[in-house]
């Protein structure tokens, strides 16, 4: 019987928060709030992933990102009439994110120490340039200008179902002898590997399935806002992902949700809050008030607790 609380009590959140979305109880900004905490929620378990429980620094999220939106969002766009182009574009978006990661990944995580930050820095770049300039390929993807007309079709039951999916997916892989693989190499790579684990095929697949999660985010993002510009997708935004894992805590998938709300809530709160003349002063309180969370408690807000 306990074991069926878990999904009761998923059934039941689920139930509250479609009775507010259709009793108009939240207006539509604040839905929109929310299908967005899902959204990076999904997008900062992917990097709890490969950093929390891996071991291996990643700073091309926004680029996996933004990939995913795009890639999901052209077919869209181009076949908007097509019955079965969600799931089409919704798998498009997840297969090519996981498979650049697995290109990226295979020469370099042959490697130890922190080339993957070096190549992902590096492929983050080039990302936001081909972003930037992808009008000159193909003219619907907008370039510098931002690509418009996507459909909407992001709402709270796909949000939801992809979100409680990554997240038992997570917790099952952490528990599994792949997840305990995972934490052995992010204690020690050359331990793990003395033990008889294939440290490359560990970090490339952690590597693979956290940039896919990326993709599925990129691809949600794209479908609620219907608008995608490359400043969306640029460097400090896998920043911004990255500082999410810290404060909820690395290898923590309860810390990771959390933190994800937190973040979310001070950055429109600060929006709200603040006059417009002071609104982009926004950007200088929250890293202040995580750089004191930070030195209160280094271990993030729930450590390595579930």
């Amino acid at each position: 019987m306990k074991k069926v609380y878990p999904f009761l009590f998923l059934a039941l959140i689920y139930l509250i928060l479609k009775a507010l979305f259709l009793t108009n109880f939240l207006n539509p900004y604040l839905q929109q709030i929310i299908l967005y905490i899902g959204i990076i929620i999904i997008w900062a378990l992917g990097l709890n992933l490969i950093y929390g429980f891996s071991g291996q620094f990643s700073l091309g999220q926004a680029a996996f990102y933004g990939i995913g939106a795009y890639a999901g969002a052209i077919l869209t766009k181009l076949f908007p009439n097509s019955i079965p182009i969600i799931p089409i574009s919704l798998l498009t978006s997840v297969f090519i994110s996981g498979l650049i990661a697995l290109l990226i990944g295979i020469p370099v995580l042959r490697l130890r120490s922190d080339y993957l930050a070096i190549a992902t820095l590096g492929f983050s770049i080039i990302a936001k340039v081909l972003f930037d300039n992808g009008d000159a390929f193909l003219t619907q993807l907008g370039g510098s200008r931002g690509m418009l007309g996507i459909p909407k079709y992001t709402n709270l039951e796909i949000t939801y179902l992809f979100l409680i999916s990554v997240i038992i997916l997570m917790r099952n892989l952490v528990s599994s002898k792949y997840g305990r693989a995972l934490l052995a190499l992010k204690d020690d790579e050359i331990t793990a590997g003395v033990m008889g684990i294939n440290t490359f095929w560990y970090k490339t697949f952690a590597f693979a399935l956290g940039s896919s999660f990326a993709g599925l985010a990129g691809w949600l993002y794209a479908h609620l806002y219907t608008f995608l510009h490359p400043a969306n997708f640029e460097f400090l935004k896998s920043i911004d992902c990255l500082l999410i894992v810290i404060l909820g805590g690395m290898g923590s998938i309860t810390g990771t949700i959390l933190a994800a709300i937190v973040w979310v809530l001070l950055i429109e709160g600060l929006r709200v809050l603040l006059p417009p003349d002071l609104v982009e002063w926004r950007f200088i309180l929250y890293p202040l008030l995580l750089i004191v969370m930070m030195i209160r408690r280094p271990q993030g807000i729930m450590g390595k607790k579930r």
